[in-house]
Protein backbone atom coordinates (compact mmCIF):
# COMPACT_ATOMS: atom_id res chain seq x y z
CA UNK A 1 0.00 0.00 0.00
CA UNK A 2 1.32 3.21 -0.90
CA UNK A 3 -0.17 6.77 0.52
CA UNK A 4 -0.31 9.71 -1.36
CA UNK A 5 -0.42 11.57 1.64
CA UNK A 6 2.18 14.76 1.53
CA UNK A 7 2.31 15.01 5.42
CA UNK A 8 4.94 12.88 6.18
CA UNK A 9 8.42 13.14 4.41
CA UNK A 10 8.90 10.18 1.60
CA UNK A 11 12.28 9.76 0.13
CA UNK A 12 10.37 7.61 -2.33
CA UNK A 13 8.64 10.78 -3.37
CA UNK A 14 10.08 13.77 -2.48
CA UNK A 15 9.60 16.53 -4.82
CA UNK A 16 10.18 19.56 -3.27
CA UNK A 17 9.15 21.85 -6.33
CA UNK A 18 8.78 25.16 -4.21
CA UNK A 19 13.05 25.10 -4.05
CA UNK A 20 14.76 26.28 -7.55
CA UNK A 21 16.34 23.80 -9.34
CA UNK A 22 19.84 23.83 -7.85
CA UNK A 23 18.65 23.45 -4.11
CA UNK A 24 16.05 20.25 -5.99
CA UNK A 25 19.13 18.72 -7.56
CA UNK A 26 20.80 18.69 -4.40
CA UNK A 27 18.28 18.01 -1.70
CA UNK A 28 17.59 14.73 -4.57
CA UNK A 29 21.11 14.09 -4.56
CA UNK A 30 21.41 13.74 -1.08
CA UNK A 31 18.61 11.46 -0.49
CA UNK A 32 20.00 9.33 -3.68
CA UNK A 33 23.41 9.61 -1.50
CA UNK A 34 21.54 7.87 1.35
CA UNK A 35 20.04 5.27 -0.56
CA UNK A 36 22.84 4.09 -2.71
CA UNK A 37 24.74 3.72 0.49
CA UNK A 38 22.06 1.04 1.68
CA UNK A 39 20.29 0.60 5.22
CA UNK A 40 22.51 -2.18 6.28
CA UNK A 41 25.44 0.02 5.38
CA UNK A 42 23.92 2.80 7.23
CA UNK A 43 23.65 1.09 10.72
CA UNK A 44 26.73 -0.61 10.24
CA UNK A 45 28.64 2.45 10.36
CA UNK A 46 26.19 3.53 13.33
CA UNK A 47 27.08 0.15 15.52
CA UNK A 48 30.77 0.74 14.30
CA UNK A 49 31.06 4.35 15.26
CA UNK A 50 32.54 5.10 11.80
CA UNK A 51 33.59 8.77 11.50
CA UNK A 52 31.71 10.42 8.51
CA UNK A 53 34.49 10.38 6.02
CA UNK A 54 32.54 9.18 2.88
CA UNK A 55 29.66 11.74 3.71
CA UNK A 56 31.89 14.82 3.97
CA UNK A 57 33.44 13.27 0.41
CA UNK A 58 29.82 13.59 -1.16
CA UNK A 59 29.42 17.02 1.12
CA UNK A 60 32.60 18.47 -0.51
CA UNK A 61 31.92 16.79 -3.93
CA UNK A 62 28.91 18.57 -4.47
CA UNK A 63 29.59 21.77 -2.87
CA UNK A 64 26.49 21.00 -0.52
CA UNK A 65 27.52 22.88 2.95
CA UNK A 66 29.25 26.23 0.06
CA UNK A 67 25.59 26.29 -1.42
CA UNK A 68 23.89 25.91 1.39
CA UNK A 69 25.71 27.74 4.65
CA UNK A 70 27.68 30.30 2.49
CA UNK A 71 25.59 34.28 2.68
CA UNK A 72 25.20 35.48 -0.66
CA UNK A 73 27.93 38.29 0.20
CA UNK A 74 30.51 35.78 0.04
CA UNK A 75 29.28 33.35 -2.80
CA UNK A 76 31.57 34.50 -5.03
CA UNK A 77 29.71 34.46 -8.31
CA UNK A 78 27.70 31.84 -7.29
CA UNK A 79 23.82 32.77 -7.50
CA UNK A 80 23.12 29.64 -5.55
CA UNK A 81 24.62 30.18 -2.27
CA UNK A 82 22.86 31.90 -0.06
CA UNK A 83 21.33 31.66 4.00
CA UNK A 84 18.33 30.28 3.22
CA UNK A 85 16.62 28.95 6.44
CA UNK A 86 13.51 27.13 4.49
CA UNK A 87 15.76 24.97 2.57
CA UNK A 88 18.19 24.20 5.46
CA UNK A 89 15.24 23.01 7.21
CA UNK A 90 14.14 20.71 4.42
CA UNK A 91 18.29 19.82 4.47
CA UNK A 92 18.17 18.96 8.20
CA UNK A 93 14.70 17.01 8.34
CA UNK A 94 16.63 14.89 5.51
CA UNK A 95 19.76 14.51 7.60
CA UNK A 96 17.99 13.51 10.63
CA UNK A 97 15.46 10.50 8.60
CA UNK A 98 18.81 8.84 7.88
CA UNK A 99 21.14 9.34 10.68
CA UNK A 100 21.84 12.23 13.43
CA UNK A 101 25.90 11.72 13.00
CA UNK A 102 25.35 13.43 9.50
CA UNK A 103 22.94 16.05 10.46
CA UNK A 104 25.45 16.64 13.56
CA UNK A 105 28.43 17.40 11.10
CA UNK A 106 26.29 19.96 9.67
CA UNK A 107 24.75 21.28 12.57
CA UNK A 108 28.27 22.37 14.12
CA UNK A 109 29.57 23.49 11.19
CA UNK A 110 26.55 25.91 11.28
CA UNK A 111 27.51 26.96 14.53
CA UNK A 112 31.14 27.24 13.95
CA UNK A 113 30.21 29.51 11.43
CA UNK A 114 27.77 32.01 13.82
CA UNK A 115 30.56 33.86 15.14
CA UNK A 116 32.31 34.09 11.45
CA UNK A 117 29.61 35.31 9.71
CA UNK A 118 28.03 38.17 12.68
CA UNK A 119 32.02 39.42 12.56
CA UNK A 120 33.55 42.51 11.13
CA UNK A 121 36.36 40.45 9.79
CA UNK A 122 36.58 39.98 6.13
CA UNK A 123 39.62 37.99 5.90
CA UNK A 124 38.06 35.43 8.08
CA UNK A 125 34.76 35.68 6.15
CA UNK A 126 36.69 35.20 2.96
CA UNK A 127 38.28 32.53 4.09
CA UNK A 128 35.61 30.71 5.59
CA UNK A 129 33.65 30.59 2.30
CA UNK A 130 36.12 29.68 0.60
CA UNK A 131 37.06 26.75 2.96
CA UNK A 132 33.48 25.62 2.70
CA UNK A 133 34.08 25.70 -1.55
CA UNK A 134 36.36 23.07 -0.75
CA UNK A 135 34.87 21.07 1.73
CA UNK A 136 36.20 22.04 5.21
CA UNK A 137 33.61 21.75 7.76
CA UNK A 138 33.37 24.11 11.11
CA UNK A 139 33.24 23.41 14.96
CA UNK A 140 31.77 26.09 17.53
CA UNK A 141 34.68 25.94 20.69
CA UNK A 142 32.34 27.33 23.42
CA UNK A 143 31.49 23.98 26.07
CA UNK A 144 34.42 22.99 28.50
CA UNK A 145 34.25 20.52 30.99
CA UNK A 146 33.82 22.35 33.77
CA UNK A 147 31.57 25.14 32.95
CA UNK A 148 29.38 23.63 30.22
CA UNK A 149 27.96 26.39 27.84
CA UNK A 150 28.34 28.56 30.39
CA UNK A 151 28.91 31.63 28.61
CA UNK A 152 29.73 33.74 31.35
CA UNK A 153 32.88 31.34 32.28
CA UNK A 154 35.61 30.38 30.13
CA UNK A 155 39.26 29.28 31.39
CA UNK A 156 40.63 29.24 28.22
CA UNK A 157 42.86 32.33 28.21
CA UNK A 158 44.62 34.70 26.09
CA UNK A 159 47.58 36.26 27.29
CA UNK A 160 49.20 39.30 25.39
CA UNK A 161 52.20 39.69 24.00
CA UNK A 162 54.91 41.72 25.43
CA UNK A 163 55.57 44.81 23.08
CA UNK A 164 58.48 44.51 21.83
CA UNK A 165 59.13 40.70 21.84
CA UNK A 166 59.36 38.21 19.36
CA UNK A 167 55.68 37.29 18.91
CA UNK A 168 54.89 41.11 19.10
CA UNK A 169 57.43 41.67 15.96
CA UNK A 170 55.87 38.53 14.69
CA UNK A 171 52.39 39.82 14.65
CA UNK A 172 51.41 37.57 17.40
CA UNK A 173 48.94 39.68 19.57
CA UNK A 174 47.86 36.59 22.65
CA UNK A 175 49.00 32.94 23.33
CA UNK A 176 45.75 30.90 23.72
CA UNK A 177 46.06 28.31 26.30
CA UNK A 178 43.17 26.05 28.25
CA UNK A 179 41.19 23.25 27.02
CA UNK A 180 37.71 23.14 25.10
CA UNK A 181 34.92 19.67 26.11
CA UNK A 182 32.07 18.86 23.64
CA UNK A 183 33.18 20.44 20.46
CA UNK A 184 31.65 18.51 17.65
CA UNK A 185 34.01 18.41 14.32
CA UNK A 186 36.77 19.60 16.48
CA UNK A 187 38.41 16.42 14.96
CA UNK A 188 38.53 18.26 11.76
CA UNK A 189 37.55 21.08 11.33
CA UNK A 190 39.48 24.09 9.72
CA UNK A 191 38.19 27.04 11.37
CA UNK A 192 36.94 26.54 15.14
CA UNK A 193 35.40 29.39 16.05
CA UNK A 194 36.89 29.68 20.48
CA UNK A 195 35.51 31.69 22.81
CA UNK A 196 37.66 32.48 25.47
CA UNK A 197 38.70 35.74 27.99
CA UNK A 198 41.62 37.84 28.04
CA UNK A 199 44.02 37.58 31.27
CA UNK A 200 44.53 41.09 31.36
CA UNK A 201 40.86 42.46 31.28
CA UNK A 202 38.27 40.87 33.97
CA UNK A 203 34.69 40.69 33.30
CA UNK A 204 32.68 41.10 29.68
CA UNK A 205 35.02 43.71 28.03
CA UNK A 206 37.77 40.65 28.39
CA UNK A 207 35.60 38.10 26.09
CA UNK A 208 37.23 37.17 22.78
CA UNK A 209 36.06 34.77 20.03
CA UNK A 210 38.63 33.90 17.46
CA UNK A 211 39.08 31.24 14.91
CA UNK A 212 41.74 28.38 15.51
CA UNK A 213 42.78 25.58 12.93
CA UNK A 214 42.38 22.19 14.11
CA UNK A 215 45.32 21.28 11.80
CA UNK A 216 47.47 23.45 13.83
CA UNK A 217 50.58 22.28 15.69
CA UNK A 218 49.80 23.87 19.28
CA UNK A 219 45.90 22.44 18.82
CA UNK A 220 45.92 19.30 20.85
CA UNK A 221 43.25 17.24 19.75
CA UNK A 222 42.83 14.88 23.11
CA UNK A 223 39.97 12.46 21.52
CA UNK A 224 36.26 12.22 21.26
CA UNK A 225 33.81 12.18 25.07
CA UNK A 226 31.49 9.81 23.04
CA UNK A 227 31.81 6.73 21.50
CA UNK A 228 29.37 7.82 18.31
CA UNK A 229 30.22 8.16 14.34
CA UNK A 230 29.98 11.91 15.74
CA UNK A 231 33.24 13.23 16.66
CA UNK A 232 32.18 15.33 19.76
CA UNK A 233 36.15 16.17 20.78
CA UNK A 234 37.74 17.74 23.71
CA UNK A 235 40.81 19.89 22.65
CA UNK A 236 43.73 21.73 24.00
CA UNK A 237 45.23 24.68 22.89
CA UNK A 238 48.51 25.45 23.96
CA UNK A 239 50.51 28.58 23.57
CA UNK A 240 48.66 28.88 20.51
CA UNK A 241 49.07 31.81 18.24
CA UNK A 242 46.33 34.44 17.66
CA UNK A 243 46.66 37.25 14.87
CA UNK A 244 44.59 40.03 14.02
CA UNK A 245 42.98 38.29 11.44
CA UNK A 246 41.92 35.55 13.85
CA UNK A 247 40.18 38.06 15.81
CA UNK A 248 36.22 37.58 15.23
CA UNK A 249 34.70 40.03 17.91
CA UNK A 250 35.55 41.24 21.58
CA UNK A 251 34.28 42.59 24.75
CA UNK A 252 30.17 42.52 24.62
CA UNK A 253 29.88 41.66 21.41
CA UNK A 254 31.31 38.68 21.85
CA UNK A 255 29.29 37.45 24.89
CA UNK A 256 26.15 39.22 21.80
CA UNK A 257 27.76 36.66 19.46
CA UNK A 258 27.33 33.53 21.09
CA UNK A 259 24.02 33.71 22.17
CA UNK A 260 22.80 35.06 18.68
CA UNK A 261 24.85 32.17 17.33
CA UNK A 262 22.49 29.44 19.25
CA UNK A 263 19.81 31.79 18.06
CA UNK A 264 20.29 30.44 14.31
CA UNK A 265 22.11 26.60 15.97
CA UNK A 266 19.08 25.24 17.54
CA UNK A 267 16.80 26.43 14.79
CA UNK A 268 17.96 23.12 13.11
CA UNK A 269 16.97 21.14 15.86
CA UNK A 270 13.58 20.51 15.54
CA UNK A 271 13.38 19.41 12.04
CA UNK A 272 16.18 16.70 12.50
CA UNK A 273 14.63 15.20 14.92
CA UNK A 274 11.08 15.41 12.67
CA UNK A 275 12.96 13.39 10.27
CA UNK A 276 14.50 11.02 12.85
CA UNK A 277 10.65 10.01 14.47
CA UNK A 278 9.12 9.97 10.24
CA UNK A 279 11.61 7.29 9.76
CA UNK A 280 10.80 5.39 12.84
CA UNK A 281 7.24 6.07 12.26
CA UNK A 282 7.42 4.26 8.50
CA UNK A 283 9.23 1.37 9.74
CA UNK A 284 6.80 1.01 13.40
CA UNK A 285 3.69 1.05 10.91
CA UNK A 286 4.81 -1.17 8.44
CA UNK A 287 5.95 -3.82 11.01
CA UNK A 288 2.50 -3.65 13.40
CA UNK A 289 -0.06 -3.46 10.77
CA UNK A 290 1.49 -6.97 9.45
CA UNK A 291 2.52 -8.35 12.68
CA UNK A 292 -0.21 -11.84 13.54
CA UNK A 293 -0.77 -11.94 17.31
CA UNK A 294 -3.87 -14.13 18.59
CA UNK A 295 -4.98 -14.40 14.85
CA UNK A 296 -5.16 -10.67 14.36
CA UNK A 297 -2.98 -7.95 13.23
CA UNK A 298 -1.22 -6.03 15.88
CA UNK A 299 -3.28 -2.69 14.64
CA UNK A 300 -6.41 -4.50 15.81
CA UNK A 301 -5.74 -3.67 19.75
CA UNK A 302 -7.31 -0.53 20.55
CA UNK A 303 -4.72 0.74 22.70
CA UNK A 304 -1.90 0.21 19.82
CA UNK A 305 -4.13 2.00 17.45
CA UNK A 306 -4.83 4.69 20.30
CA UNK A 307 -0.56 4.96 20.24
CA UNK A 308 -0.42 5.11 16.70
CA UNK A 309 -2.68 7.82 16.12
CA UNK A 310 -1.76 10.13 18.89
CA UNK A 311 2.47 9.59 17.81
CA UNK A 312 0.96 10.88 14.39
CA UNK A 313 -1.04 13.67 15.49
CA UNK A 314 2.10 15.03 17.35
CA UNK A 315 4.53 14.49 14.08
CA UNK A 316 2.19 16.49 12.09
CA UNK A 317 2.04 19.07 14.72
CA UNK A 318 6.08 19.00 15.15
CA UNK A 319 5.95 20.06 11.12
CA UNK A 320 3.11 22.66 11.58
CA UNK A 321 4.93 24.21 13.97
CA UNK A 322 8.19 24.46 12.82
CA UNK A 323 7.69 25.48 9.36
CA UNK A 324 5.71 28.23 10.62
CA UNK A 325 8.43 29.18 12.76
CA UNK A 326 10.88 28.98 9.46
CA UNK A 327 8.56 31.82 7.97
CA UNK A 328 8.96 34.26 11.17
CA UNK A 329 12.97 33.67 11.64
CA UNK A 330 13.45 34.53 8.50
CA UNK A 331 10.81 38.04 8.40
CA UNK A 332 12.61 38.85 11.47
CA UNK A 333 14.04 42.61 11.69
CA UNK A 334 15.48 44.57 14.93
CA UNK A 335 11.53 45.48 14.94
CA UNK A 336 10.57 42.59 14.60
CA UNK A 337 11.69 39.67 17.10
CA UNK A 338 9.26 36.98 17.36
CA UNK A 339 11.31 34.87 16.76
CA UNK A 340 13.21 35.04 19.97
CA UNK A 341 10.17 32.67 21.13
CA UNK A 342 9.35 30.71 18.47
CA UNK A 343 13.44 29.68 18.57
CA UNK A 344 13.38 28.06 21.75
CA UNK A 345 10.33 26.73 21.32
CA UNK A 346 11.78 24.80 18.37
CA UNK A 347 13.88 23.02 20.65
CA UNK A 348 12.84 23.08 23.64
CA UNK A 349 9.20 21.88 22.63
CA UNK A 350 9.38 20.05 19.41
CA UNK A 351 12.23 17.70 20.21
CA UNK A 352 10.50 16.74 23.68
CA UNK A 353 7.60 15.94 21.16
CA UNK A 354 10.25 13.82 19.58
CA UNK A 355 10.60 11.89 22.53
CA UNK A 356 7.29 11.37 23.32
CA UNK A 357 6.30 10.09 19.26
CA UNK A 358 9.60 7.36 20.09
CA UNK A 359 8.19 6.22 23.28
CA UNK A 360 4.52 5.55 21.64
CA UNK A 361 5.80 3.88 19.37
CA UNK A 362 7.75 1.77 21.56
CA UNK A 363 5.00 1.19 23.76
CA UNK A 364 3.89 -1.06 20.47
CA UNK A 365 7.18 -2.17 19.17
CA UNK A 366 8.55 -3.44 22.36
CA UNK A 367 11.43 -5.92 21.73
CA UNK A 368 10.88 -4.60 17.72
CA UNK A 369 12.36 -1.82 18.71
CA UNK A 370 15.89 -2.84 20.20
CA UNK A 371 17.09 -5.26 16.87
CA UNK A 372 19.73 -3.92 15.38
CA UNK A 373 18.39 -4.37 11.86
CA UNK A 374 16.27 -1.53 12.90
CA UNK A 375 16.67 2.29 11.94
CA UNK A 376 14.33 2.18 14.80
CA UNK A 377 16.64 1.83 17.27
CA UNK A 378 19.19 3.85 16.42
CA UNK A 379 16.31 6.70 16.66
CA UNK A 380 15.73 5.40 20.19
CA UNK A 381 18.79 5.57 21.43
CA UNK A 382 19.52 8.94 20.38
CA UNK A 383 16.49 11.11 20.09
CA UNK A 384 16.98 12.55 23.44
CA UNK A 385 20.25 13.75 22.73
CA UNK A 386 18.13 16.57 21.30
CA UNK A 387 16.10 18.40 24.36
CA UNK A 388 19.29 17.95 26.02
CA UNK A 389 22.38 19.41 24.02
CA UNK A 390 23.04 23.10 23.37
CA UNK A 391 20.82 24.24 26.05
CA UNK A 392 18.68 21.96 28.03
CA UNK A 393 14.71 22.08 27.97
CA UNK A 394 14.77 23.90 31.28
CA UNK A 395 17.36 26.69 30.11
CA UNK A 396 14.89 27.33 27.04
CA UNK A 397 11.67 26.89 29.03
CA UNK A 398 13.14 29.67 31.30
CA UNK A 399 14.01 31.76 28.42
CA UNK A 400 10.51 31.31 27.05
CA UNK A 401 8.80 32.65 30.40
CA UNK A 402 10.45 36.36 29.54
CA UNK A 403 8.28 36.62 26.71
CA UNK A 404 4.99 35.41 28.52
CA UNK A 405 3.60 38.48 29.88
CA UNK A 406 3.67 40.49 27.02
CA UNK A 407 2.40 37.43 24.80
CA UNK A 408 -0.83 36.91 26.98
CA UNK A 409 -1.35 40.56 27.67
CA UNK A 410 0.16 43.53 25.59
CA UNK A 411 -0.31 42.38 21.77
CA UNK A 412 0.77 44.87 19.67
CA UNK A 413 -0.23 45.01 15.55
CA UNK A 414 2.39 43.45 12.87
CA UNK A 415 2.02 43.13 9.04
CA UNK A 416 0.97 39.80 8.34
CA UNK A 417 3.94 36.92 8.42
CA UNK A 418 3.16 34.91 5.05
CA UNK A 419 4.85 31.76 3.74
CA UNK A 420 8.66 32.41 3.69
CA UNK A 421 9.81 30.05 0.71
CA UNK A 422 11.75 32.88 -1.46
CA UNK A 423 15.26 32.02 -2.65
CA UNK A 424 16.41 34.82 -0.19
CA UNK A 425 19.18 35.19 1.31
CA UNK A 426 18.73 35.78 5.67
CA UNK A 427 21.43 38.74 6.17
CA UNK A 428 19.52 39.38 9.06
CA UNK A 429 20.76 36.35 11.05
CA UNK A 430 23.91 37.72 11.13
CA UNK A 431 22.72 41.36 12.72
CA UNK A 432 20.86 40.78 15.60
CA UNK A 433 22.03 43.16 17.91
CA UNK A 434 22.44 43.18 21.36
CA UNK A 435 20.99 40.06 23.16
CA UNK A 436 18.74 41.48 25.71
CA UNK A 437 15.77 42.97 25.45
CA UNK A 438 13.85 39.62 25.49
CA UNK A 439 11.24 41.12 28.34
CA UNK A 440 10.58 44.07 25.63
CA UNK A 441 9.65 41.96 22.78
CA UNK A 442 5.82 42.00 21.46
CA UNK A 443 3.68 39.79 19.62
CA UNK A 444 0.25 39.83 17.64
CA UNK A 445 -2.75 38.81 19.16
CA UNK A 446 -2.67 35.07 19.61
CA UNK A 447 -6.37 34.61 19.96
CA UNK A 448 -7.51 34.93 16.30
CA UNK A 449 -5.53 32.07 15.48
CA UNK A 450 -7.55 29.95 18.04
CA UNK A 451 -11.01 31.79 16.85
CA UNK A 452 -10.89 31.28 13.51
CA UNK A 453 -11.03 27.50 14.55
CA UNK A 454 -13.23 27.40 17.57
CA UNK A 455 -16.03 25.67 15.60
CA UNK A 456 -13.36 22.51 15.60
CA UNK A 457 -14.12 20.68 19.22
CA UNK A 458 -11.04 20.40 20.74
CA UNK A 459 -9.68 23.71 19.44
CA UNK A 460 -12.63 25.41 21.45
CA UNK A 461 -11.59 23.26 24.32
CA UNK A 462 -8.25 24.16 24.14
CA UNK A 463 -9.04 27.55 23.63
CA UNK A 464 -10.47 27.63 27.04
CA UNK A 465 -7.62 26.16 28.90
CA UNK A 466 -5.40 28.92 27.17
CA UNK A 467 -7.53 31.75 28.67
CA UNK A 468 -7.74 29.82 31.66
CA UNK A 469 -3.66 30.60 31.68
CA UNK A 470 -4.70 34.29 31.51
CA UNK A 471 -6.82 33.92 34.71
CA UNK A 472 -4.23 32.60 36.48
CA UNK A 473 -1.78 35.24 35.82
CA UNK A 474 -4.20 37.65 36.72
CA UNK A 475 -5.92 36.58 40.00
CA UNK A 476 -3.17 34.27 41.18
CA UNK A 477 0.33 35.00 39.65
CA UNK A 478 3.31 33.84 41.14
CA UNK A 479 4.50 35.27 44.05
CA UNK A 480 7.88 36.56 44.21
CA UNK A 481 9.24 33.28 45.93
CA UNK A 482 7.49 31.06 43.65
CA UNK A 483 9.20 33.19 40.72
CA UNK A 484 12.51 32.21 42.54
CA UNK A 485 11.54 28.75 42.38
CA UNK A 486 12.21 27.52 38.77
CA UNK A 487 10.85 23.92 39.34
CA UNK A 488 7.64 25.78 40.30
CA UNK A 489 8.14 28.12 37.09
CA UNK A 490 8.91 25.42 34.64
CA UNK A 491 5.32 24.04 35.06
CA UNK A 492 4.31 27.45 34.52
CA UNK A 493 6.34 27.87 31.32
CA UNK A 494 5.28 24.51 29.88
CA UNK A 495 1.68 25.41 30.14
CA UNK A 496 2.87 28.60 28.54
CA UNK A 497 4.53 26.60 25.69
CA UNK A 498 1.54 24.68 24.72
CA UNK A 499 -0.66 27.95 24.27
CA UNK A 500 2.66 29.27 22.21
CA UNK A 501 2.62 25.77 20.13
CA UNK A 502 -0.94 25.83 19.44
CA UNK A 503 -1.12 29.01 17.84
CA UNK A 504 1.46 28.42 14.95
CA UNK A 505 0.04 24.93 14.77
CA UNK A 506 -3.34 26.92 13.91
CA UNK A 507 -1.40 29.29 11.83
CA UNK A 508 0.23 26.61 9.18
CA UNK A 509 -2.70 24.37 9.39
CA UNK A 510 -4.80 27.17 7.85
CA UNK A 511 -2.05 28.32 5.30
CA UNK A 512 -1.84 24.49 4.43
CA UNK A 513 -5.36 23.58 4.47
CA UNK A 514 -4.86 21.06 6.60
CA UNK A 515 -7.77 18.21 7.26
CA UNK A 516 -10.23 19.68 10.06
CA UNK A 517 -10.06 15.86 11.45
CA UNK A 518 -6.45 16.09 12.03
CA UNK A 519 -6.56 19.92 13.74
CA UNK A 520 -8.95 18.14 16.29
CA UNK A 521 -6.84 15.31 16.75
CA UNK A 522 -4.09 17.20 17.32
CA UNK A 523 -5.91 19.37 19.96
CA UNK A 524 -7.14 16.23 21.47
CA UNK A 525 -3.81 15.77 22.81
CA UNK A 526 -2.76 19.81 23.39
CA UNK A 527 -5.89 19.52 26.04
CA UNK A 528 -4.77 16.52 27.45
CA UNK A 529 -1.17 17.91 27.66
CA UNK A 530 -2.62 20.77 29.64
CA UNK A 531 -4.46 19.01 32.02
CA UNK A 532 -1.23 17.19 33.15
CA UNK A 533 0.82 20.23 33.60
CA UNK A 534 -2.00 21.74 35.52
CA UNK A 535 -2.38 18.18 37.73
CA UNK A 536 1.80 19.17 38.35
CA UNK A 537 0.78 22.54 39.49
CA UNK A 538 -1.92 21.48 41.46
CA UNK A 539 0.74 19.23 43.28
CA UNK A 540 3.73 21.46 43.79
CA UNK A 541 4.47 21.93 47.52
CA UNK A 542 4.64 25.82 47.17
CA UNK A 543 1.19 26.38 45.33
CA UNK A 544 -1.16 28.50 47.24
CA UNK A 545 -4.89 27.28 47.87
CA UNK A 546 -6.08 29.83 44.63
CA UNK A 547 -3.81 28.88 42.42
CA UNK A 548 -4.62 25.24 43.11
CA UNK A 549 -8.33 25.79 42.61
CA UNK A 550 -7.46 27.39 39.82
CA UNK A 551 -5.77 24.39 38.73
CA UNK A 552 -8.54 22.11 39.85
CA UNK A 553 -10.92 24.37 37.44
CA UNK A 554 -8.75 24.58 34.53
CA UNK A 555 -8.70 20.67 33.94
CA UNK A 556 -11.13 19.82 30.70
CA UNK A 557 -11.84 16.32 28.90
CA UNK A 558 -10.74 16.53 24.90
CA UNK A 559 -14.15 16.26 23.06
CA UNK A 560 -13.98 12.69 21.95
CA UNK A 561 -15.49 11.32 18.70
CA UNK A 562 -15.06 7.55 17.42
CA UNK A 563 -15.78 8.80 13.51
CA UNK A 564 -13.10 11.43 13.73
CA UNK A 565 -10.55 8.77 15.19
CA UNK A 566 -11.49 5.95 12.84
CA UNK A 567 -10.71 8.31 9.73
CA UNK A 568 -7.12 9.45 11.14
CA UNK A 569 -6.49 6.00 12.03
CA UNK A 570 -7.60 5.17 7.95
CA UNK A 571 -4.81 8.17 7.22
CA UNK A 572 -2.17 6.35 9.81
CA UNK A 573 -3.00 2.94 8.32
CA UNK A 574 -2.52 4.26 4.82
CA UNK A 575 1.35 4.63 5.86
CA UNK A 576 1.83 0.75 5.91
CA UNK A 577 4.58 -0.36 3.13
CA UNK A 578 4.71 3.69 1.98
CA UNK A 579 8.41 3.64 2.55
CA UNK A 580 11.21 1.36 2.77
CA UNK A 581 14.93 1.77 2.51
CA UNK A 582 16.97 0.69 0.21
CA UNK A 583 18.71 -2.55 2.00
Amino acid sequence: MTSADPLLFNPATYDPQHFDAETRRLLRATIEWFESRGKRQLLADDADAVWTADFLDFVAKEKLFATFLTPAAYADGDENRRWDAARNAALSEIFGFYGLAYWYAEQVTILGLGPIWQSDNEEAKRKAAADLAEGQVMAFGLSEREHGADIYNTDLVLTPSEPGSADAEAGILFRANGEKYYIGNGNVASMVSVFSRRADIEGADGYVWFAADSRHENYRLLGNVVHQQMYVSTFRLENYPVRAQDILHTGPEAFSAALNTVNVGKFNLCHGGIGMVEHSFYEAITHANNRILYGNPVTEFPHVRTNFVDAYARIVAMKLFSDRAVDYFRSASLEDRRYLLFNPMTKSKVTSEGETVMTLLLDVLAAKGFEKNTYFAEVARLINTLPRLEGTVHVNVGQILKFMPNYLFNPKDYPEIGTRRDAADDEFFWHQGPARGAGKVQFADWTPAYERHADIPNVGRFFEQAQALRVLLSTAAPSGDQQKDLDFMLTIGHLFSLVVYGQLILEQAAITGLDRDLIDQIFDFQTRDFNAYATTLYGKPSATPDQQAWAASALRPPVADRARFDRVWAEVASYDGAYEMRP
